[in-house]
């Protein structure tokens, strides 16, 4: 009689013991979960130390109006060079290119997803464009990095190299939701914005390579090298036969 109640209690607590070691299992499971949820929040909701976005008085801005720097500083560059039909370089400085990209007037929306504070970052070999957006009002800073590459046949492709949510790295997703948006959009895109325009959203949605020409003065030009320092972007234009 004894031994079967000492029977009953080894089972008991071997029982007990059993619970015991799962709830301290499901206990260790949920606080590596509940880390990690803290961790990958904490990377999404990261401000990069580099974003700066530029400031400027949008009230003083009119529909329509451009940025100084685009008519006085960029429009007399291309149209000095472009004079003797000879190559020429253009210069674009990232503070200029910052006004231009402010003064085209923010925020703006999306899908639900409202854009805001963009900033443009020149660094050596890379364009990397910054910017605010906005879900259901948590606010997040996207980094896309695209490296400009210039292959044999002077066809130009836009490479994105990285894209960030704070400090996330999603590239790969981004990538594929970037061509699926291609693929739904391109005839809608093609009707509503210019040859060119066109070529750069397919170079940096789907990889697509194009000959980078345009006209300047009645000339056609060719970007035939482009050269990304610190602060500075430089475009090497060559006359193209008519």
């Amino acid at each position: 009689m004894d031994s079967g109640k000492k029977e009953i209690s080894e089972k008991r607590n071997d029982s007990w013991l059993g619970k015991k070691s799962r709830l301290k299992k499901l206990i260790i499971w949920l606080s590596i979960d509940l880390v990690a949820a803290a961790v990958i929040i904490g990377l999404l909701l990261y401000k990069p130390d580099n974003y700066n976005p530029a400031v400027f008085d949008s009230g003083n801005i009119e529909r329509g109006q451009v940025s100084p720097y685009l008519t006085h500083e960029l429009s007399p560059q291309l149209y000095n060079g472009s004079q003797h039909g000879e190559p020429f370089d253009l210069t674009v400085t990232q503070e200029g290119i910052n006004e231009i990209i402010a003064w085209s007037g923010w925020p703006k929306e999306s899908e639900g997803v409202i854009l805001s504070d963009p900033a443009v970052l020149f660094v050596p070999g890379s364009i990397v464009m910054m910017g605010k957006a906005v879900v259901k009002g948590v606010d997040f800073v996207v980094t896309i990095m695209v490296e400009p590459k210039i292959d044999d046949r002077k066809y130009l492709s836009l490479q994105v190299s990285k894209v960030k949510i704070g400090a996330m790295n999603i590239t790969p997703l981004a990538k594929i939701i970037a061509q699926k948006m291609y693929e739904q959009n391109r005839e809608a895109m093609s009707s509503q914005v210019s040859e060119l325009q066109t070529q750069i959203v397919a170079s940096l949605l789907n990889d697509e390579a194009f000959e980078p020409v345009f006209k300047i003065e009645g000339r056609k030009y060719l970007i035939e090298k482009i050269v990304i320092m610190s602060e500075k972007l430089i475009l090497h234009l060559v006359p193209v036969s008519q």
